[in-house]
């Protein structure tokens, strides 16, 4: 005897809010590849989350509901996805300014190479950091605690609930300051220690003008560059780690849970 599926109009009404909300994130998770990716793989993404997610989904009263109250639902559940997926992105953004500022300084911004995410010429550098900071996001499990976040919101907030604030823009904002402090002071050694030696270089070429200086002064720089990020690179995950911790803990706050 054949079965037949029957899905309840507040069923699809949840599944409808919980795909905006989900949906508003992952247009801005530093996940690898994502952005490059064609938009159905994107959406089929996002529904695959959605429905990994339907333990959670809320419980909607069909008749109640209007095209006004669900448009204004789905615009609640955009932004709160949104904010979610642009703490995360800073995380990512953070090592983009580190590496753009170190790039610059060492002569790395001459190399240039297709950026996977945006199919433009970048810095290689920049790439670099890039796609370093996106398998970081796996490697010390944030996909996991982005995950838990979304289960958790739909139990503290459900959709219908979220109202937007000047609160939480205001702890977008102090994040994203937060982060570009922490992306300034990773670029800081570099700068100093390739200032230090354009001095250095200055005198001695005062010292002796016979001396070839300008043709030691790149690749001298690029290997200092080089052994400065080696060691950096080694307090990478613990520092993604970190930075994806105040990231979750602003999205806590923005959705106020």
């Amino acid at each position: 005897m054949p079965a037949n599926l029957t899905l309840s109009l507040g069923t699809l009404y949840a599944f409808l809010l919980v795909l905006t909300r989900v949906g508003g994130a992952v247009i801005f998770v530093p996940l690898p590849g994502l952005q490059s990716t064609p938009m159905p793989a994107r959406a089929a993404f996002a529904m695959g989350v959605t429905l990994a997610l339907a333990a959670r989904w809320p419980a909607i009263n069909a008749a109640s509901m209007s095209a006004a109250r669900l448009v204004g639902w789905c615009s609640a559940e955009a932004a709160s996805g949104i904010a979610i997926g642009v703490a995360l992105s800073l995380v990512l953004e953070t090592f983009v300014l580190a590496a753009q500022v170190c790039g610059l300084q060492a002569g790395y911004a001459y190399a240039s190479t297709v950026d996977p995410n945006t199919q433009a010429d970048s810095g290689i550098l920049l790439v670099f950091a890039q796609l370093t900071a996106g398998l970081l996001f796996f490697a010390v499990g944030l996909d996991r605690e982005v995950l838990r976040l979304f289960a958790l919101s739909l139990d503290r907030v459900p959709p219908g609930a979220y109202m937007l604030n000047p609160a939480a823009a205001q702890s977008l904002i102090h994040l994203g300051a937060s982060l570009f402090s922490v992306g300034l002071r990773l670029a800081f050694p570099v700068v100093a220690l390739l200032v230090m030696m354009d001095v250095a270089l200055a005198l001695l070429g005062r010292v002796n003008a016979q001396l070839q200086l300008i043709s030691l002064a790149f690749p001298a720089k690029m290997l200092i560059t080089l052994l400065v990020l080696s060691w950096i690179a080694s307090r990478l995950p613990r520092m993604v780690h970190e930075m994806g911790g105040l990231a979750i803990n602003a999205s806590r706050h923005m959705l106020g849970i």
